[in-house]
């Protein structure tokens, strides 16, 4: 693929009529109207959207700003504050009105849904990263919409993630979702500002990496090209699993439903490979192994011909001082090297279970985080 390509296509959008699990990202301007107040019809315009998807068979997860914009209002200070705490206490009044509105808007299709505050220090802890990558997935597999926002009582300027689009990406990648939609008050975005440049195009495809994205977002104005260039490189986080991102206006006329058709509604900024290849090459490549894993002939031959999870019944001796989350190798007896991936429990707690069959975990620890000591999805052989 020519990444600096600008191209139209079918192919592409006809990707995203076959995806099954999508992140989907409300912005502030458009949740509380620009700073009016939360505009509800207009939310429950989208739940209604959202429940026509899963009705589909599409899997969601919702990421919402507009904590702190609803409890500026709901205050009633018509300037944003510079003081963080004062920002805190906005988001904490803020989160109440939002979560509530969510919630009702849902409970008119009988659609059970759950607050998620996420920061920054919970997806590069590995450890924590792997558990709300549990807890969401378990949401998503008991039919309950996640609704995902920072947690913005508590984050300083120094852990913020600093924009929801940011936010929204990494939850693709948590979750390996195959489609990010990032919904804007603008149409999508433009190949150059159009309030100055009557010209201006609206991108259909792109790959996420291609450079001329960086010049068409920009980096002032209040126009997408102020909240464009986060979007640009949403896409880029976000096509690091192999998602695909949807630049869009939220205002436009039954935008998801259209989007599941394949429609070409707004900008899709294109991953260059498939999630699952996406999610092996940074399992291979991009993480520091901490301990070692050695297995017995049984335990390599399902790994090598079947491609399923690794048991701990499997492994024979582990070393090192790997956490729950962590970075293994995976060995044979004899020492050679057959496999990596993300470990679900931790050194002194893989030393109690190995040799141990999955049901006798949970009395062996006292609980019993996952079945797998290594779940296949966070596996690779090598």
């Amino acid at each position: 693929m020519n990444t600096d390509r600008v191209v139209k296509g079918v192919d592409a959008r006809g990707s995203v009529k076959l995806s099954r699990r999508w992140v989907v990202k409300i912005g502030s301007s458009l949740l509380t109207d620009n700073g009016r107040g939360l505009d509800v019809p207009a939310i429950r315009g989208w739940v209604e959207q959202m429940h026509v998807l899963r009705q589909q068979g599409i899997e969601l997860v919702l990421v919402s700003s507009g904590s702190i914009a609803v409890g500026l209002t709901r205050l009633g200070w018509t300037d944003r504050p510079s003081h963080v705490h004062e920002l805190q206490a906005a988001a904490a009044i803020g989160q109440m009105g939002l979560v509530q509105t969510y919630e009702q808007a849902f409970q008119q299709y009988s659609v059970l849904t759950a607050q998620v505050l996420l920061d920054h220090d919970d997806l590069s802890n590995r450890e924590r990263y792997l558990n709300a990558q549990s807890t969401l997935k378990t949401l998503i597999r008991l039919g309950v919409v996640p609704v995902v926002n920072e947690n913005d009582t508590v984050v300083t300027d120094e852990i913020r993630f600093g924009d929801n689009d940011t936010l929204a990406a990494l939850v693709a990648n948590l979750i390996e979702a195959d489609i990010l939609v990032l919904l804007t008050d603008q149409e999508g975005m433009y190949d150059c500002d159009p309030r100055e440049h009557g010209h201006a195009k609206l991108i259909d495809n792109v790959s996420a990496t291609a450079s001329a994205l960086d010049g068409m977002a920009g980096d002032g104005g209040k126009f997408g090209r102020g909240g464009m260039i986060t979007k640009v490189r949403a896409a880029r986080l976000a096509a690091r699993s192999g998602a695909n991102t949807i630049i869009v206006g939220g205002k436009i006329d039954n935008v998801l439903a259209r989007l599941a058709k394949g429609e070409g509604l707004g900008s899709l900024l294109l991953a260059d490979q498939l999630p699952q290849a996406a999610r092996k090459r940074w399992l291979a490549g991009h993480l520091q192994s901490r301990g070692e894993l050695i297995l017995d002939d049984g335990a390599v031959s399902v790994l090598l011909r079947s491609g399923k999870s690794l048991l701990a019944v499997g492994v024979i001796s582990a070393s090192g001082h790997f956490t729950r989350g962590e970075m293994v190798v995976c060995k044979t007896a004899s020492g050679k090297e057959i496999a990596r991936g993300l470990v679900n429990y931790s050194y002194q707690e893989a030393q109690q279970i190995i040799g141990k069959p999955s049901e006798l975990i949970e009395s062996l620890l006292g609980y019993k985080n996952e079945e797998e000591l290594i779940h296949r999805d966070n596996l690779v052989l090598v």
